[in-house]
């Protein structure tokens, strides 16, 4: 696996493409007019597009008929020297549909315990935590 990253203006805003040819922009956004990401804040859509991709994938394979399939994702930080890395992580998925809840709890369960290489990759520094909703329950 391999990204290439490009800087694309005179400041802080850069392309990062794989080798599929597909990309994103990443920018500082503590600067006005940001049209990117910020490096951090794309940490946490790795974990909620990972394990999203977990969840929605075991489901299927249980004939779960999903409608509706959003993650909000949380981190909260602290002061490490001149960093500020995540200390922890709290993910919260909203299903709709026919969806048996029991089920969807055990895959985002499978997805954070055994799946999900994001979160396994931060997991022994960071706390991650998630929260299933399905059809407006939680489960």
């Amino acid at each position: 696996m391999k990204i290439t990253l490009n800087r694309i203006n005179d400041d802080f805003l850069f392309e990062c493409t794989n080798g599929q040819g597909n990309s994103i922009l990443l920018d500082n956004t503590s600067q006005p007019g940001a049209k990117g990401v910020s490096p951090m804040e794309s940490v946490l859509m790795a974990v909620a597009g990972c394990s999203g991709i977990d969840v929605v994938s075991i489901l299927k394979k249980q004939r779960q008929e999903i409608k509706s399939f959003q993650a909000e994702v949380e981190g909260e930080r602290v002061q490490v020297d001149d960093a500020k890395p995540f200390k922890s992580i709290k993910v919260k998925f909203l299903l709709e549909g026919e969806i048996d809840p029991k089920k969807a709890l055990k895959a985002a369960e499978l997805s954070f315990e055994k799946y999900c290489s994001v979160s396994k990759t931060l997991e022994p520094n960071v706390e991650i935590g998630y929260e299933v909703f399905v059809n407006g329950e939680k489960i």
